[in-house]
């Protein structure tokens, strides 16, 4: 009987590694039958493209193969999740603070500037303009590191020209122009995609921030082991493989062929991670829709905020953008219509860790991901911190 087991395990296991997502690993890593050994998720990846809208990124058509076809195969397509504004910059806030847009955020801080302003509104939102918020606005770096969990940022191109920014915690000096705004041939980094350079509480620890955002290429030696590997890890492309650019500054074709080309090469390490294949989910996204004519629609109950009238500039949100999830939580093939935006991934991550929700993370009527995307196992999320 023991024998059999072990040919039914391994048969098992054999046809989970043809759809990528878990790996005939020790018992510590993965249960017998396939599924996670954990019944919660401990590491969570968030993969942040560009400036695409759904049917040009998932359709049949797509210049993206792997992103449309490849990826959803072997795990969820959310195929109506939303961006909450425009331009990147808030779409960015949003992720980690759950903070809606304001006139300057919405233009990507042109001048790395302080946010003005002291006081908090309903649903957590800070009342003002500006780009730095202030430590009295919490921020998703601050609820981990508090309840002892790990975070870290990976940011392509930062420090590739010393003379603009930075190798890590890469930003411009507060009062001054933001020369990241647009890419050289040799750093196509930029700033406004790098959300934890806009919260005082990160950023005024230079140590730690220096420890906490980093260059990509520290990624490939993190994921060698769970221990090294962040609970909380954000990626960031640079201008061209994030398909921002079109062409790239350094001659590549950028769009959706350089996104393709860029998760093919990244996204197989991730998976392959001893940390994903134990209790991992990677989440892909875009920040926006196709720029601010293309579509500004939103979901979820996003409206006007106190800061701006139109989220999206000229409608309601950043518009209708999609997301690839995968995790051993997640049956290969998933397909879900749930609305979702960014503020929906922000309440799915604090779920995760048993954290409070943060600004309209925690609004009426925002939901987080639930058994339409965690078709495998539900996982069981700890009680609010």
């Amino acid at each position: 009987m023991l024998a059999q087991g072990k040919r039914f395990g391994l048969m098992l296991c054999t046809a989970l590694l043809a759809a990528s997502i878990t790996s005939c690993g020790s018992s510590s890593d993965s249960g017998s039958n396939g599924l996670p050994a954990s019944s919660r998720i401990g590491h969570v990846f968030v993969l942040i493209l560009e400036n695409e809208d759904y049917d040009n990124s998932f359709g049949a058509s797509s210049p993206a193969p792997y992103l449309a076809q490849t990826l959803p195969a072997k795990g969820a397509l959310a195929q109506n999740y939303y961006g909450i504004g425009h331009n990147s910059l808030d779409n960015y806030i949003s992720m980690i603070s759950g903070q809606g847009p304001n006139l300057v955020t919405q233009l990507d801080c042109q001048t790395y500037s302080d946010f003005t302003g002291t006081t908090l509104g309903a649903n957590g939102q800070a009342i003002g303009q500006g780009c730095i918020y202030p430590t009295s606005v919490a921020s998703l770096p601050d609820q981990l590191s508090k309840a002892g969990l790990s975070w870290k940022g990976y940011m392509e191109d930062m420090g590739a020209d010393p003379t603009r920014e930075a190798a890590t915690c890469g930003h411009p000096k507060i009062g001054s122009k933001d020369g990241t705004q647009a890419a050289s041939a040799t750093d196509q980094y930029a700033t406004r995609h790098n959300p934890f350079m806009y919260f005082h509480s990160v950023i005024d620890d230079q140590a730690s921030c220096d420890s906490h955002v980093v260059n990509l290429d520290k990624l490939p030696a993190d994921l060698g082991s769970v221990d090294s590997t962040a609970n909380y890890t954000f990626i960031t492309p640079s201008l061209c493989h994030d398909g921002h650019d079109s062409p790239c500054a350094n001659g590549e074709p950028g769009g959706l062929t350089s996104i393709n080309t860029f998760l093919q090469q990244w996204v197989p390490q991730i998976l392959a991670s001893p940390a994903f294949q134990k209790d991992g989910l990677l989440i892909i996204t875009f920040d926006e829709s196709n720029g601010v004519t293309s579509d500004s629609s939103a979901c979820c109950g996003e409206g006007p905020g106190p800061n701006t009238l139109l989220p999206g500039l000229l409608g309601p949100g950043g518009g209708k953008v999609g997301a690839v999830l995968l995790s051993p939580f997640i049956k290969a093939g998933t397909v879900t219509a749930t609305a979702y935006n960014h503020y929906s991934m922000l309440r799915s991550v604090q779920d995760i860790f048993g954290l409070a929700y943060l600004g309209y993370a925690g609004a009426s009527g925002q939901a987080g991901f639930g058994s339409d995307v965690y078709t495998q196992v539900m996982p069981e999320f700890p009680a609010k911190q």
